[in-house]
């Protein structure tokens, strides 16, 4: 399958949009921006934090501390997590128990919020964890509960909203991947959606 057989991405909006050439989008990507794959043991530590850093999460100092404290509660929520876990396959085989569990372990940690929180877990399980910037996150804004929201149930509500637009895209996002592949670029069906989302918002 070549990239111009792969059939469009269709992502929400007032009036639905189509991405007729999803893998040219994402490859533009990748060749702009800097991707490191992560560590998927159940482990959790300050390189973790640090990879997310490099990847623009911009947690401080402090807050790297404040998560650290959080160490044991957020590996016993990985260690429930299998690390091929996925959001693309039925929903109930998403764990959907101990993902609320490892968001809450991020819970009133001052200067942490949601983008930060799941820019450091994505590379834990990077077919299952979407990074819920803010870009991502206004994409999804009619199912955000806002700030106001206990954290861990903010977190996995915009999680299964984010899994409405794969199961929508599942086929497409899945060519995508492949084609993607035949390239030498090994993305998840996440992945691939949170920077399809990006293009889409950025030419909004």
């Amino acid at each position: 399958m070549t990239s111009r057989s792969v059939p469009p991405v269709s992502l929400r909006g007032d009036h639905e949009l189509e991405l007729a050439d999803a893998v040219a989008v994402v490859v533009s990507y990748l060749q702009s921006w800097r991707f490191e794959a992560g560590n998927a043991a159940p482990s959790f530590e300050e390189a973790d934090l640090r990879l997310a850093n490099r990847g623009g999460a911009r947690i401080s100092a402090a807050e790297i501390a404040a998560i650290l404290e959080r160490r044991r509660a957020i590996e016993r929520a990985l260690r429930a997590i299998a690390p091929e876990a996925s959001l693309a396959g039925a929903a109930t085989s998403v764990p959907w128990v101990p993902l609320r569990a490892l968001f809450d372990a991020f819970a009133d940690i001052r200067g942490v919020g949601v983008a930060k929180a799941t820019k450091a877990l994505h590379p834990k399980r990077p077919a299952l964890i979407p990074m819920l910037d803010s870009v991502v996150r206004r994409y999804l804004s009619d199912d955000d509960a806002g700030p106001q929201a206990p954290f861990g149930e903010r977190a996995l509500a915009l999680v299964r909203s984010y899994k409405s637009d794969l199961d929508r895209n599942r086929t497409t996002l899945h060519a995508v991947r492949e084609e993607l592949g035949r390239q030498g670029h090994d993305l998840t069906e996440v992945r691939v959606l949170d920077l399809l989302i990006w293009s889409a918002q950025s030419s909004a």
